[in-house]
């Protein structure tokens, strides 16, 4: 049995890309026989957001999503990282032994600092210590489980391998203590196209947020970008953003028939028509358990609560491990 380990950033409203690349599938994986934890990792949303009313409605976001989408919290351990003191304690110990020079070919930090070159300010112009150091409570929130495996994108291997590099140095210097993670894509979904046809992201603004009315979902599919081909003209399947959506949420027998249609000739208005049943099918049940969720945020507070003590119990374990390997006590 492997340990799989995943956690989501509470900084808005979850989009299907979110859904598609990261959440869909790590909910597949907890109905597997393996050990999987599963997380809302809000103190990593301080190092942008500071709002203290708007920070509380995301994170109860996050938590309200994964359950209305079908996560089994009596299955999967499902946790709120500030719940847990040891991700903290883990993250000052790692970070002690984490050279700065790792933390320097960061991904996120170099992206900022070259920005900030590019325009002649001042490189570490809106850095806070907090994102230069991200990588470091990452791999605190993935070590403390011993964790096997890091379901990822590919823009977040890094964080993984930067975790498995921190585990070995800590090993080399203290003996056999830490579990070193490995990364697994999920290829198939990797790139979610968005409204204009690039990857879905909300830096890009072209989500579709995952719990729309039905009324504003239908709004933003019919936005979907597409070229002037008539509608009796053949389409390539393999060239829609439409399409490409449409086989995330579209039965084989339906994906065999549009794509009929798309050979054969289909108008782009009805293609996005055919998208949205599909995608309306599939989310409306759980928005409509999202919502009543969002309204008893008691409950999602009882389930955190649940969450966070079978979580300490294994935290717990692998801090009194770590203690006693660094510091002798």
């Amino acid at each position: 049995m492997k340990k799989i380990l995943t956690g989501i950033k509470p900084t808005g409203m979850p989009h299907i890309g979110n859904y598609l690349g990261a959440i869909r599938p790590a909910i597949e994986l907890s109905r597997s026989e393996n050990d999987c934890f599963y997380f809302i990792a809000d103190y990593h949303s301080l190092t942008s957001i500071k709002d203290p009313k708007l920070f509380k409605q995301y994170v109860y976001e996050g938590i309200a999503t994964w359950i209305a989408l079908g996560l089994d919290t009596d299955k999967a351990t499902f946790y709120r990282q500030s719940d847990l003191p040891e991700v903290f304690e883990l993250n000052w110990i790692l970070a002690c032994h984490t050279p700065k020079g790792d933390l320097n070919r960061a991904h996120a930090y170099k992206a900022m600092v070259q920005d900030n070159q590019e325009a002649g300010k001042d490189p570490d112009l809106g850095v806070n210590t907090g994102l230069y150091t991200y990588p470091v409570l990452m791999a605190a929130d993935i070590l403390l489980f011993d964790t096997n495996v890091v379901p990822v994108g590919k823009d977040q291997i890094q964080h993984v391998e930067m975790a498995r590099s921190m585990a070995q140095r800590f090993n080399q210097l203290f003996g056999e203590t830490l579990v070193e993670p490995q990364e697994q894509i999920q290829k198939e979904v990797a790139i979610v196209p968005g409204l204009d046809g690039r990857k879905m992201s909300k830096s890009y603004n072209n989500t579709i947020g995952l719990f729309l009315p039905e009324k504003k979902l239908r709004k933003l599919v019919n936005k979907i970008t597409t070229d002037s081909t008539p509608p009796e003209a053949p389409k390539d399947p393999n060239d829609s953003a439409i399409f490409d959506l449409y086989r995330q949420f579209g039965s084989e027998t339906e994906i065999q028939a549009l794509e009929k249609r798309y050979k054969e000739g289909i108008s782009w208005g009805e293609a996005k028509a055919e998208l949205f049943e599909v995608m309306n099918r599939e989310l409306a049940p759980a928005r409509e358990r999202f919502n009543q969720l969002m309204e008893n945020t008691d409950e999602l507070e009882r389930v955190m609560a649940k969450g966070a003590e079978k979580a300490r119990a294994v935290a717990h374990q692998t801090m009194t491990r770590v203690r006693k390997a660094c510091t002798g006590f």
